[in-house]
């Protein structure tokens, strides 16, 4: 029977973790260009992690779902899900009628395009 101990499952972690900011880094790079040669490699980097942080909040922390978070962060800036002027973000984030952290973060998606063309 294979047995994984604590300290490897950790390393797992910490390796995947690095796999999906490295991802991150190069997906923003390619779709929000200006904003990352603004930002430098680091800033890029912070920004990744705080999106991930803050996105654990909302219980979203599948890497497609906390991907989606982290480009709507990137569209509307940091703090969108508190924004004033952007109410309907942080009301679908913390609508929890709206059943599953999925669900929430696929309606987000669609009003945020929605928002962007109109």
């Amino acid at each position: 029977m294979l047995k994984i101990r604590k300290e490897q499952m950790r390393i797992l972690n910490e390796l995947m973790f690095c796999k999906f900011e490295n991802f991150m880094v190069s997906h923003l790079r390619r779709f929000y260009t200006e904003r990352c040669l603004d930002l430098g490699e680091e800033g890029i980097r912070e920004e990744v992690r705080y999106g991930i942080e803050h996105a654990k909040t909302y219980n979203i922390v599948d890497e497609r779902n906390v991907c989606k978070y982290i480009d709507v962060m990137f569209a509307f800036g940091r703090d969108f899900d508190n924004d004033p002027d952007l109410p309907w973000a942080g009301e679908i984030l913390r609508n929890d009628a709206i059943g599953s952290p999925v669900e929430r973060m696929d309606i987000l998606c669609r009003t945020a395009i929605d928002k962007m063309q109109g």
